[in-house]
């Protein structure tokens, strides 16, 4: 058979194309996902064409026959490309420049023309932009955007993270020059369309670190008997206007990104930390949500509007925990109030079905050049409290708002905050594991859903397997999303919810502030691409979660190199076919323990119904939520990965046992 004909392709009525999203592995073996379907297509590289990892491609493939075991294609069109510009390093050689992408997924190497290294020199850590990578092009073509300058290695390692998650490092000169153009100034024109609240006591409750005050809480007695307090957001929308190069860049974005030594914000410094930061004895504008509260917490009446507010006194949570705990120092008695009044609402959400999900937070204690030298817990006390439920009445306020409005009986598009009910499928083998520690768990519907959650949560408080059946219990809910399809946020216990408290690092904040600003007006301007614009927003706030996580793990990774070889008491907060994921009790630092580091004891086995690693002939089991001891075998800071190696609880003993009877055992298998 000739060359040709044995490659020809198969008849196109035995072809398939579909479109999905390609996943290459580290091996360089690419993976299509494609919606609906059960099993991914599988591409080799040769197959791969000009696509990247995480692309939306076309792929076509052969239909399945009975004796196609996986579903194998070939990439026919890049239909969408997931990022266009990279991190990496430029090498030049005989005048000759290539881009290496850096990072664990495999990319082929950019040529960079001459006229496109921008002044980058032979080993420079760059980003560059994909200008081609056309039919006849050997290699894809770039260009140089910014040489990177970076103090060190873990500086460098921070950039590369946000820019593998598409966050921009720097903004364009024309944004921070529209920024600088704007003014604070409160303008007697402004100040005649907005409601003054500047006489009204007004502070702020923030991270003793924070630069972007975006809230506000203001508190008066009333002659009726209520108390007036008011809820006070950053109006954002009166600086960012729809239209401009800054409002672009900032839907772009769609959200500030938190990483242990930096922030990457949604807006120039001039907006977030300046005009729009609710500072100490500074009169600023405001959107707010003002009401008139019982010492019941009953709420009498609610007023939303635009306001002018003079914030008195900037409190840390720490200063705000110290007052409630001590019931004096500075507006002890309006802090007190507040608190009173939040508990109660608290106690009401719940009683409605809000789950008590709570989890605790790790924060690094970084030196001068970022490098973690202590890690700190951080636990949501009253203070945090206070804060969280008056944010939560004015969200939920203002969604009820608008979600009463209509336009020829329909209700109007509007960016709701969203959480699905539970899946059942989920549930069940929760249930059936919570089962095995005592705990029942009704599933016939969503409120006793909500009520067994938090009865579990309650009464697991303090035991071994506290932090399993959080943790388990967290993964099966839905991940909450914006969306103009009103469904409630059942983890909240709230029929209409929506994101109004933080415009300065979420742009959701601020398509709400302008929807809620049209409906105030009664010009209501129905926006046909806000479902496009939720569906970005979601994906963005994935992708920064996703970059937090990545570079909380990277500080982890630096921060355990101290301690190799060294033991930690640990909980496994995962289990897998090829290990078991353990946190230390001490730093909260996860790592792996591999199947083949295993293989001196034993043959393991996934009981995925168990959540548990199984010993074929010990029975040794290794269930989530065991303590153990595990040391620290190694630190891989390049792919952010902690390998340990369990530490048996009688090493002496079982070393012998393994040495004159496991391997005995072992050899008879192999015969």
């Amino acid at each position: 058979m000739s060359k040709s004909k044995k490659h020809s392709k198969k008849p196109s009525s035995q072809l398939r194309t579909v479109k999905g999203r390609l996943d290459i592995s580290r091996s360089g073996m690419g993976f299509v996902i494609v919606d609906d379907f059960d099993q991914d297509i599988m591409v080799k590289p040769q197959n791969l064409g000009k696509a990247f990892h995480g692309d939306t491609v076309s792929v076509e493939f052969e239909k399945p026959n009975g004796k196609v075991k996986r579903l194998e294609g070939r990439i026919t069109e890049v239909a969408q490309r997931k990022q266009s510009e990279f991190m990496g390093r430029i090498h030049i050689n005989k005048h000759v420049a290539f881009f290496i992408v850096s990072g664990e997924k495999p990319y082929p190497d950019f040529f960079i023309p001459n006229e496109s290294l921008k002044g980058a020199n032979d080993g420079d850590a760059v980003i560059v932009r994909l200008v081609r990578w056309e039919k006849d092009d050997r290699k894809p073509i770039g260009e140089v955007v910014t040489v990177i300058n970076a103090r060190n290695e873990a500086d460098l390692a921070m950039k590369e993270i946000l820019v593998d998650a598409r966050f921009p490092l720097s903004f364009p000169d024309e944004v921070l020059k529209q920024a600088e153009a704007l003014s604070a100034t409160i303008t007697r024109e402004e100040l005649s369309k907005r409601r003054d609240c500047r006489d009204i006591l007004t502070f702020t409750i923030d991270p003793v670190d924070a630069k972007d005050f975006d809230d506000a809480i203001s508190i008066r007695n009333l002659d009726n008997g209520y108390y007036e307090i008011g809820v006070h957001i950053a109006d954002v929308s009166h600086f960012v206007r729809p239209g401009t190069m800054l409002d672009q860049v900032a839907y772009e974005r769609a959200t500030s990104v938190y990483l242990p030594d930096r922030v990457n914000p949604m807006l120039p410094e001039k907006i977030s930390n300046e005009l729009c930061s609710l500072r100490p004895n500074e009169d600023k504008y405001c959107f707010s949500a003002i009401f008139q509260i019982t010492n019941r917490a009953e709420i009498k009446h609610k007023w939303i509007g635009r306001t002018v507010i003079h914030s008195n006194h900037r409190f840390t949570y720490e200063e705000v925990q110290q007052i409630i705990e001590t019931r004096e120092g500075l507006h002890h008695k309006p802090l007190l109030l507040l608190n009173e009044l939040a508990k109660q609402f608290r106690k009401d959400r719940f009683k409605h079905g809000a789950i008590n999900f709570s989890s605790q937070e790790v924060r690094f204690k970084l030196d001068d050049n970022g490098k973690p030298i202590g890690i700190m817990i951080k636990e949501s006390k009253d203070a945090h409290k206070l804060i969280e439920e008056f944010m939560l009445l004015a969200n939920r306020t203002v969604a009820e708002y608008v979600s009463k409005i209509k336009i020829n009986k329909e209700p109007i598009p509007f960016p709701y905050r969203i959480h699905d009910n539970p899946d059942e499928e989920k549930l069940k083998p929760f249930a059936a594991f919570a089962r095995k520690f005592g705990y029942t768990f009704d599933i016939h519907n969503e409120k006793q859903i909500a009520d067994s959650f938090n009865k579990l949560l309650t009464d697991v408080q303090g035991k071994p397997e506290q932090h399993v059946l959080e943790q388990l219990g967290i993964r099966t809910m839905a991940k909450a999303l914006y969306t103009i399809e009103n469904v409630g946020h059942y983890g909240l216990g709230f029929e209409h919810y929506c994101h109004f408290t933080s415009p300065i690092r979420r742009y959701p904040d601020v398509l709400v502030h302008r929807i809620l600003q049209e409906c105030l007006d009664k010009k209501i301007q129905v926006d046909k691409k806000l479902e496009q614009k939720c569906t970005h927003c979601s994906e963005r706030e994935r992708a920064a979660m996703e970059a937090e996580r990545a570079a909380n793990k990277y500080k982890q990774v630096e921060y355990m190199q101290q301690f190799m070889g060294e033991d930690f008491e640990g909980i496994i907060s995962g289990v897998a076919s090829f290990g078991f994921w353990v946190e230390t009790v001490d730093h909260k630092c996860e790592g792996l323990v591999s199947v083949r580091d295993l293989s001196d004891y034993d043959d393991f086995m996934h009981d995925e119904a168990d959540y548990a690693l199984v010993g074929i002939r010990t029975r040794k089991r290794f269930r989530m939520g065991d303590r153990l001891t595990v040391k620290v075998a190694g630190a891989n800071l390049s792919k952010r990965q902690l390998d340990y190696a369990w530490v048996p609880e009688m090493p002496a003993k079982k070393t012998k046992s393994k040495n004159t009877v496991q391997p005995e055992k072992k050899t008879k298998k192999k015969k």
